[in-house]
């Protein structure tokens, strides 16, 4: 298919509203997701039909549009269609009644639009760590080589600094100053201060300005940083009303890092680890009740949750458990097979399909899928648009994941599971976790290629889809 990008990106563009209804627009590793000042002018129908838009996901004032791998390319030309200032800017959110479901989706909304930036880091990070853990393994390096220390604090950096990352993608979320917020944050991350917590954990008495500190380690934590950015946006504001005009310059920041460290020491910090840790025991209690099964109902939930972005819900109990066990025995084994079982979906899809631009898109997609673990295109441009193949894929999803769960797999770094990243399940202490690794992807792979010919499809007539393309104003994307 044609890489047009300027062309599709400014069919996209238009079917949200024009350049003048996009207030900000920003991307993860699949989607443009975009906030609008008036969601009213969304052209769904249009913006559905565009070649190269997998699939659409809206919530109250924004937009995802769901592109697959290319979406980077796609970004760029939409960001060359905006005003300047679009990207960092966003609008000030309406004041309607205050209800608990506002509230939850608030929470939601401001944990996924604060995560998403942070994958490709933390993926990043996650492989330099597993890389370093494979040379280990192999003797390539000797126990204690610069080297391997080396890699492992490149594979850290994205976590041991992850305070700092959350409050910086946090500060644009809640639109506040974004140099403050990481000035914060760092004082969590800040030698000094952790050799105080570490003192602290030990028994030693530490105090500021009287009022007792709890020891806290910050390090590879999200909510605490998420919730004092979130605060210091109020403080912020505040302290911007009652500064004179004249001092702005030095006591207005003065006074919001003196009144926000303390309270973020003092206060939301530990509060934040208390809630991430909440969390992360009611996830893993229920795990520990329903064993298998719970991996196994994961498995089978997880396209569902992709399809909601709910699924980014999830990073910071992940991250938090591997930062404090080593490994992940839930969510992340769960995931082999709803990727891969999305991925043999898309390969029977393109075996049995007559149509040539299906055939394309969902070999595309399967590769994707299976090499890589980037479920997102097989999901929306093959299993939602066919129906059937979504059930199929569910259902191998839910089997892989409950033998998965029954061999135990945990994953001992964070990466989107598939063929190039399977290595993050083995276990150096248990090599049979290679065989249950590549037993689940290949049962994964042929159950959901055979129950997708078993329920069978309504192909897509060749003719019918050339006339279809005819009538899209825009040449599609290749995904």
């Amino acid at each position: 298919m044609s890489k047009n990008y300027a062309a599709v990106s400014r069919s996209i563009v238009d079917a949200v509203g024009g350049a003048s209804n996009v207030a900000a627009v920003t991307h993860c590793m699949t989607r443009l997701r975009f906030v609008l000042n008036d969601d009213t002018l969304v052209d769904a129908v249009r913006l559905k039909a565009i070649g190269g838009v997998l699939g659409v996901v809206r919530s109250e004032n924004q937009c995802q549009v769901i592109i697959g791998n290319t979406v980077s390319q796609a970004y760029a030309e939409v960001l060359k269609l905006l005003p300047e200032g679009a990207v960092a800017q966003q609008p000030a959110p309406e004041k309607n009644k205050i209800t608990l479901k506002r509230i939850g989706a608030g929470i939601l909304d401001a944990l996924i639009g604060t995560m998403s930036p942070l994958i490709p880091a933390i993926i990043g990070g996650s492989m330099v760590k597993l890389l370093a853990m494979i040379l280990d393994m192999t003797g390539v390096f000797g126990k204690g080589s610069s080297t391997l220390i080396i890699l492992n604090v490149i594979g850290d950096g994205a976590f041991f600094f992850l305070p700092v990352m959350v409050a910086a993608s946090a500060a644009v979320k809640f639109k506040t100053n974004m140099s403050l917020a990481i000035a914060i944050a760092g004082v969590l991350v800040h030698p000094a201060f952790i050799d105080l917590m570490a003192k602290a954990a030990q028994g030693q008495q530490v105090e500021f300005m009287g009022i007792p500190v709890t020891a806290v380690k910050y390090t590879y934590t999200v909510i605490p940083a998420l919730f004092m950015t979130w605060l210091l946006s109020y403080i912020e504001r505040w302290v911007d009303r009652i500064t004179p005009a004249v001092t702005k310059n030095f006591l207005k920041p003065m006074l919001i890092v003196l009144i926000s460290a303390p309270i973020a020491i003092l206060l939301i910090g530990p509060l934040g680890i208390w809630i991430g840790s909440g969390i992360s025991a009611l996830v893993y209690t229920i795990h520990s009740y329903l064993g298998w099964l719970s991996v196994a109902i994961m498995g089978g939930l997880w396209p569902l949750l992709v399809m909601t972005g709910m699924h980014r819900v999830f990073t910071p109990t992940i991250i938090q458990t591997i930062a404090e066990t080593g490994k992940e025995g839930m969510v992340m084994p769960s995931e082999i097979g709803a990727n891969l079982s999305l991925g043999g979906s898309s390969l029977a899809v393109a075996w049995r399909t007559k149509n040539p631009e299906l055939r394309q898109t969902a070999l595309a997609a399967a590769a994707s899928a299976i090499v890589a673990g980037i479920s997102e295109p097989a999901l929306y441009g093959v299993a939602i648009r066919l129906k059937r193949p979504l059930i199929a894929a569910l259902i191998s999803g839910f089997v892989c994941g409950g033998v998965a769960g029954i061999a135990g797999l945990a994953s001992h770094s964070m990466a989107s599971p598939g063929l190039f990243t399977s290595v993050q399940f083995f276990d150096p202490a248990n090599p049979m976790t290679i065989v249950w690794v590549f037993g689940v992807m290949i049962l994964a792979v042929v159950l959901s290629f055979i129950l997708t010919l078993l329920l069978g499809f309504e192909d897509i007539p060749v003719t019918e889809d050339a006339e279809s393309e005819k009538a899209k104003s825009a040449p599609a994307l290749s995904v």
